[in-house]
């Protein structure tokens, strides 16, 4: 990439963040191009589609929430180290408007752009889940798909009762309970 167009991607993506923490995940296309000093054109040169934009926008947020399930697959407590991994989650959902929506549709479409994001996450809360259940501390008929359906159910609940600060955990401990039922 020559050194403008890397400039104008960087931009891109800086002011895609800020938009999408501020107003959401439907912001206006044009308005972040605006922003950024560019024209739509090349906004849609770099992203041709609004998940793709989403989905470059989150990709860093996506490897920290990777990293992390990777510090916790040797935890001593398998399922305290899927409750965090999966907290992380929500927090991470829940921090732009629109994006539990978009993560929950992009789940059923294997070949949107958000797909890239959501499938390292499905394999590496596979691997924390697996190991929980094989510790006897998580039902073995629990899926880690339903577990991620869920995060961004939390997340999505939370993001629309900005004035309750303890929904997440609240709701999570309630979906915890149901994932160790009958142990």
């Amino acid at each position: 990439m020559r050194a403008d167009a890397r400039r104008n991607y960087e931009r891109l993506l800086t002011q895609a963040r800020t938009a999408f923490t501020e107003h959401g995940t439907d912001t206006s296309l044009e308005d972040i191009a605006r922003r950024a000093g560019v024209g739509i054109g090349t906004l849609y040169r770099h992203f041709p589609s609004r998940t793709a934009l989403m989905g470059a926008v989150f990709q860093g947020e996506v490897d920290a929430l990777l990293t992390y399930a990777r510090e916790l697959a040797d935890a001593p407590q398998p399922c305290r180290a899927l409750v965090d991994w999966l907290r992380a989650v929500i927090t991470h959902a829940s921090t732009y408007r629109g994006l539990s929506r978009a993560l929950m549709a992009a789940s059923a479409d294997d070949s949107s752009a958000m797909a890239r994001c959501c499938v390292p996450m499905r394999e590496a809360g596979e691997a924390l889940l697996g190991r929980a259940q094989r510790a006897g501390a998580v039902r073995p008929d629990v899926a880690i798909g339903d577990l991620l359906q869920l995060t961004n159910g939390i997340a999505l609940a939370v993001e629309e009762s900005p004035d309750d600060p303890g929904l997440a955990d609240r709701l999570l401990t309630l979906t915890l309970s149901g994932l160790t039922a009958g142990r």
